[in-house]
């Protein structure tokens, strides 16, 4: 019986230290950057919590399509995501990277991950009519399709060389 008592007493300390821990962890949180969508977005082209995760593997495979493709679409484009997740200062004007407030910015200061999209890449909108236009071409299927001669001649040229 005693043992038993031994027993319960020990769950009972252990239930109420750990719910201690558990209290004083959370209280010691930072609240994660919040966002809200603009006026006329609807949805983001995904939820929250899966844009969270794996909007970094979005960016990259969207980057490999264009890159190494020529396949550009708008829908997981940096660009996109730029246009819609813009932050704007007092004066209505989009702020850069290198402002906290800035919604790329929030959030990866947030998670402590380095960001290095905009050593390259803007991080505001483009103004319009301020940048030159790339013209659509309907029939480009990019620079390194299968069916392109440049890609068949390199091939064979490969073939050829000692590795």
């Amino acid at each position: 019986m005693l043992a038993r008592f031994a027993k319960i007493l020990m769950v009972l300390v252990w239930a109420s230290t750990s719910a201690l821990i558990a209290q004083a962890e959370d209280a010691g949180r930072v609240a994660a950057p919040q966002y809200t969508l603009p006026e006329n977005a609807k949805s983001c082209v995904a939820d929250t919590a899966f844009m969270r995760r794996n909007h970094m593997n979005m960016l990259k495979h969207q980057r490999d399509e264009t890159m190494h493709k020529g396949i550009r679409t708008k829908k997981y484009s940096l660009k996109n995501c730029i246009n819609c997740h813009v932050t704007k200062d007092e004066a209505g004007k989009p702020i850069k990277v290198s402002n906290p407030k800035h919604f790329c910015a929030a959030c990866h200061e947030y998670a402590a991950v380095k960001l290095d999209c905009f050593e390259c890449h803007r991080s505001t909108p483009m103004e319009t009519g301020k940048s030159a236009q790339i013209p659509d071409i309907p029939e480009h299927t990019g620079l390194l399709a299968d069916n392109s001669s440049a890609v068949k001649q390199l091939g064979e040229y490969l073939k050829g060389v000692k590795q």
